[in-house]
């Protein structure tokens, strides 16, 4: 899994170098090549406007894995902070933060993002917004489940009883020890994001033209399925390929992460 995870990766990132560097433009317009099939000039063909997939592909790679890590980040912070305060604190504060969190988790979480994108309206900004005000709960969840175990442990004790903080008790004794879990499910969370990123955009609610974007690619391709069969083909090859390599990489640190599977407990 790891080499099949590094392969595509590493594929995917010489692609966008490349891209760079010869100057494809995703934006230009050829109206005398139109759905033209893979060719020599245009490896993966063209789409309707006559532009060429690939540049508008690996432009897309470089969207969406923006928007993944961005909102990665973000929903890691605000997730964490919640499930490590209300996990370590305990009391009427952890029980008020757990109502909130299954405030949002009685809803399916694209379709509170697709409320919120449409409420707040379309663009990179908006979609990313959307995104974070929904993404933080599988973090809450995860952390204060840890932070509950964890602060049985005797160094965490110790800490209390020797008159730590709560914050420093937190952040120094606490969340170096779940780390490596918060790892493996930002990874998940990556290729979630990517999905979530497409179908917005596909919606309509997301990324807008003329950026390029996988989901707008997908929405626009479908349109041209029966006679030009390439361009939903090229564009969900490549979106399944990246996610699919992300996942494989997401697995792969779970197992190694997980100390059960190398015999020490």
């Amino acid at each position: 899994m790891r080499l099949a995870s590094i392969c595509i990766l590493a594929v995917w990132l010489v692609a966008v170098v490349f891209g760079r560097w010869l100057g494809m433009s995703p934006n230009h317009i050829d109206l005398n090549a139109i759905l033209q099939l893979p060719d020599a000039r245009h490896w993966l063909g063209t789409d309707d406007l006559g532009r060429d997939i690939l540049a508008r592909v690996l432009h897309g790679v470089e969207v969406s894995l923006s928007v993944a890590m961005m909102v990665t980040v973000i929903t890691m912070a605000i997730g964490v902070s919640i499930g490590l305060l209300a996990g370590t604190l305990g009391g009427r504060l952890d029980s008020n933060l757990m109502r909130l969190t299954d405030v949002f988790l009685a809803f399916p979480g694209m379709l509170l993002a697709i409320a919120f994108a449409a409420v707040l309206g379309a663009g990179i900004n908006n979609l990313m917004l959307a995104l974070c005000m929904t993404g933080w709960v599988s973090y809450a969840r995860l952390s204060r489940g840890q932070a509950l175990a964890l602060r049985a442990r005797p160094h965490v004790l110790a800490a209390f009883s020797l008159g730590a903080g709560p914050v420093r008790v937190m952040y120094r004794h606490v969340l170096p020890l779940m780390l490596s879990l918060l790892l493996v499910e930002a990874t998940y969370s990556m290729a979630s994001v990517m999905i979530a990123e497409a179908s917005l955009s596909f919606l309509g609610l997301g990324i807008q033209p003329p950026q390029a974007s996988w989901g707008a690619m997908l929405r626009d391709a479908v349109r041209f399925m029966l006679v030009a069969p390439h361009y939903v083909l090229a564009v969900g090859f490549c979106m399944m390929s990246l996610i699919l390599a992300i996942n494989l990489g997401g697995d792969w640190l779970r197992d190694r992460l997980d100390v059960r599977s190398e015999g020490q407990l």
